[in-house]
């Protein structure tokens, strides 16, 4: 009787188990990364006022509200050759601002509402993307990137603009959000 206890308790205990060990899968892992970055992205956009997203604390560096459109776009782009989707179209605005950088000023509403879309863009991309593209080599040839690694190094490219959106937001006294993981 005893040898057929311990394996009558892992059959009865391991489906309760399943459920855990299959939310843990790559795909899982990076949506819900990108599900936290897609939140801090948007409170830290939300947080520097309306004026705010012309400054600049140096001519050299990007407006807020650049600096929130070059996270969205970079973001966009990952994602669609990570996936193999075609990116949606950019928006009247951050088009002119992504062939005229530097001239074109990106408003509030129109970054925030950028972040959104392409947050939502990635999330649907992640989904979609077929399990093989995480380790092939994807996108422009010249970049050899893997799609986890488009993944990766663009989650990465988001936080650290998130860092620099934050010292933005200090200058301009504006405390940034929490963080929440």
């Amino acid at each position: 009787m005893k040898n057929y206890l311990l394996p009558a308790l892992l059959a009865v205990a391991l489906p309760a188990f399943l459920p855990a060990l299959a939310q843990t899968t790559p795909k899982r892992c990076f949506d819900q990364t990108l599900e936290g970055l897609g939140r801090a992205d948007r409170a830290v956009a939300s947080a520097m006022p309306v004026e705010g997203y012309t400054f600049r604390p140096v001519l050299e560096e990007m407006s807020f509200g650049e600096l929130m459109a070059h996270i969205a776009a970079a973001d966009r782009g990952a994602c669609a050759n990570a996936s193999g989707l075609t990116a949606p179209a950019l928006p009247a605005k951050i088009n002119e601002w992504a062939k005229d950088s530097g001239k074109v000023e990106v408003d509030k509403e129109t970054a925030v509402q950028f972040l959104k879309d392409t947050f939502a863009f990635c999330s649907t991309a992640i989904t979609e993307m077929p399990a093989g593209r995480m380790d092939t080599v994807v996108g422009p040839a010249n970049r050899g990137l893997t799609g986890s690694e488009w993944l990766w190094s663009y989650f990465t490219h988001t936080a650290h603009h998130r860092g620099q959106a934050e010292v933005y937001l200090r200058l301009k006294g504006v405390k940034p959000p929490t963080y929440v993981f």
